[in-house]
């Protein structure tokens, strides 16, 4: 381990053993975000991983985060071809039934994590579902070191919450909180300029169709 990852490590240890706070705005997500009813709408999708190869080209030894975890899947798989990976998610019940370790519950605008830490940040449809996006592509311009990558894969939805139904009805039995799980309409030409705002360059996005129409930005942290 390099120095410079050492000092990461000892840093990122003494953050995430810091008690997690919320504001009084905050609580008002825990029916959807910090409720164990959320492990009914969190699903793996393997072609995920080849995403992120495609995108980024992650190397062994490089050290990733990702946001949004989930249960780690991903993570995981990562872990699994020599990658040091830390996975962060705002759901304690998804972190506690993880299928790796190495992950922890923390909210993506209040990351409790060092400066300048990571070589990439990856994060799967978790943008479009926080309050403040400026306040968490901040977060992620600041773990990021110098010349290291952001992956950002989110939903191109028609119509805000349209692709958020399934989720919806997994956990409430209806479709109507959508538009509560799905609080943003995130598209390139209104994300890049706020990647810019936040410290990233080279903001580049394409248009992805798989199972759902998605889209698919990359930027970069100045060297």
């Amino acid at each position: 381990m390099t120095d410079r990852r050492r000092c990461a490590h000892e840093r990122w240890r003494i953050c995430v053993n810091t008690p997690m706070q919320f504001s009084r705005a905050e609580v008002g997500d825990r029916v959807i975000y910090r409720s164990r009813r959320y492990l009914k709408a969190n699903r793996w999708d393997r072609r995920n991983l080849r995403i992120v190869h495609d995108a980024v080209a992650p190397v062994p030894g490089e050290v990733v985060l990702e946001i949004g975890c989930g249960r780690g899947h991903l993570t995981q798989a990562l872990r699994t071809e020599g990658m040091d990976v830390t996975g962060v998610d705002v759901n304690p019940h998804v972190v506690g039934e993880g299928v790796t370790d190495g992950l922890y519950a923390m909210p993506a605008h209040a990351l409790r994590l060092p400066d300048d830490a990571y070589d990439l940040v990856i994060s799967f449809h978790m943008v479009e579902h926080v309050q403040n996006v400026d306040a968490v592509l901040a977060e992620m311009a600041r773990v990021t070191r110098p010349g290291g990558r952001l992956l950002l894969v989110y939903p191109a939805e028609p119509v805000r919450g349209t692709f958020s139904v399934p989720a919806s009805v997994a956990m409430f039995g209806h479709p109507f909180k959508a538009r509560q799980i799905h609080r943003h309409t995130i598209r390139p030409r209104t994300l890049h300029p706020k990647l810019k705002a936040a410290g990233f360059i080279r903001p580049d996005s394409l248009f992805r169709l798989r199972t759902t129409p998605q889209f698919q930005t990359v930027a970069f942290r100045p060297s």
